[in-house]
């Protein structure tokens, strides 16, 4: 089985990871990892701040390493933000029949409610060298930006609307 977790900055997708990596035992990717990588090596101009740009660099690796680990028959979580909407139009039925698809989403109301956690909480997992844009507005667009994308792909959206730890205590259980 292969995860893969996207969202919205500051969702909580690398915590959702990281707890997942600890019930299930599967190895687990950060496509940020792969991008610091692919940034510090030199072999590219691209910042952080260049997402688009990104995700046309990083989703054919880590779409050809998803294949690999399920044509090998092994458990493989990934997360991060640069998996494009159109996700499934890469990989034939065979193979999605073995993808699990988390797509993580805050609502207005919760990030109205919650932006002091939302902030203090961005570095817990890891350290974000690059976290100056944590304002209501831009979390606010960049969660309807993965609405709106996902969905008209065809893809469920877990939102985050009440309980941030009750959602992911509740998505390790599916």
């Amino acid at each position: 089985m292969v995860i893969l977790i996207t969202g919205a900055s500051h969702t909580g997708k690398t915590l959702l990871a990281q707890r997942m990596l600890e019930k299930y035992k599967y190895p687990y990717l950060s496509i940020d990892h792969l991008k610091m990588g692919f940034i510090r090596c030199g072999k590219s101009t691209l910042t952080p701040e260049d997402d688009d740009f990104l995700t046309d660099e990083l989703w054919p690796i880590v779409r050809e390493m998803v294949k690999t680990a399920i044509e090998n028959h092994q458990n493989l979580i990934v997360e991060g933000c640069y998996i494009p909407s159109g996700w499934r139009n890469d990989f034939s039925e065979q193979y999605l029949q073995s993808i699990r698809f988390i797509c993580l989403a805050m609502s207005d109301a919760y990030i109205e409610a919650h932006i002091d956690e939302i902030r203090n909480h961005a570095s817990t997992i890891e350290k974000r060298l690059y976290d100056t844009g944590c304002t209501i507005e831009s979390l606010k667009l960049d969660n309807h930006n993965y609405i709106d994308a996902f969905t008209r792909s065809g893809e469920q959206i877990t939102m985050i609307d009440t309980d941030f730890w009750q959602t992911v205590k509740d998505l390790i259980e599916q």
